[in-house]
């Protein structure tokens, strides 16, 4: 027996409609199995993202979510627009990647980042 991929990540939420204006609605992610309390999305590579509507209990001690994208900068930008905070602003990291760490409408930490110019 053996693991043979990571399915989903699952994110709780106080409000899905508020947490799609972040995740559907900046991220470009398309909800493909909207439910009562609950949304997937599809990630490009298979991975899906569900949002859950209960009580959300973020920590940096958590789980971080890791998005590639084209422009961290200006995705960053719409994020804050969307009720997002900013942890770490945009920049150059030593590994190679540009990388913006925000907190999502609910508190949850997550990164944007793309490979460095």
């Amino acid at each position: 027996m053996s693991t043979t991929g990571l399915a989903r990540a699952i994110v709780s939420v106080a409000d899905l409609d508020i947490a799609l204006r972040f995740y559907r609605d900046v991220l470009g992610l398309p909800v493909t199995t909207p439910a009562p309390g609950t949304a997937t999305l599809p990630v490009p590579g298979g991975t899906e993202l569900m949002l859950h509507e209960r009580p959300a209990r973020p920590s940096d001690a958590g789980v971080a979510l890791s998005f590639a994208v084209d422009d961290v900068d200006a995705l960053t930008d719409a994020a804050v627009s969307a009720g997002c905070g900013v942890l770490d602003a945009p920049a150059d990291q030593p590994w190679g990647e540009r990388q913006a760490v925000l907190t999502d409408p609910d508190g949850h930490v997550v990164c944007l980042v793309s490979r460095s110019s």
